[in-house]
């Protein structure tokens, strides 16, 4: 790809940033409660990048699961959600859009868990809204 920055990022703390040496396969909202409950946001947004192209420095603390099938990576200084992966989705990782210094290039372009927005959230735009997990789109994207 011409032209392309790596990607570049950090925690709230500045403690731990990350690189990643690709566009994200796809970048998403995501309504479910376990991500507002992560984020204390009423919604969430996630890069999906492939696990081969991101890096973290100095590596996360250890994962942290209290999902089946999901595991998380925080700061161990400020807290911060710095990614999270899915079983079912394998080599992916997900990363808080918030985190990304280039967010502002990078759009969601769709939303998942659609059927679990909060009723008061109103996001005027037309992206495709999966009922559930957006896991089909993500695993063809």
């Amino acid at each position: 790809m011409s032209g392309f920055k790596t990607i570049t990022g950090r925690c709230y703390c500045g403690a731990v940033r990350l690189m990643a040496d690709a566009q994200p396969d796809m970048v998403s909202y995501c309504h479910c409660s376990d991500c507002r409950r992560v984020s204390g946001a009423p919604v969430s947004a996630f890069a999906a990048f492939r696990e081969a192209v991101l890096r973290f420095e100095p590596t996360p603390g250890p994962p942290v699961s209290h999902a089946p099938g999901v595991t998380r990576w925080f700061c161990r200084d400020c807290g911060s959600p710095l990614a999270a992966t899915y079983d079912y989705l394998p080599g992916q990782i997900y990363v808080p859009l918030g985190l990304i210094d280039q967010s502002a290039e990078l759009p969601p372009s769709l939303h998942s868990h659609a059927t679990s927005r909060l009723p008061w959230l109103h996001l005027a735009d037309q992206l495709p809204r999966a009922e559930h997990s957006a896991r089909d789109t993500l695993q063809n994207g």
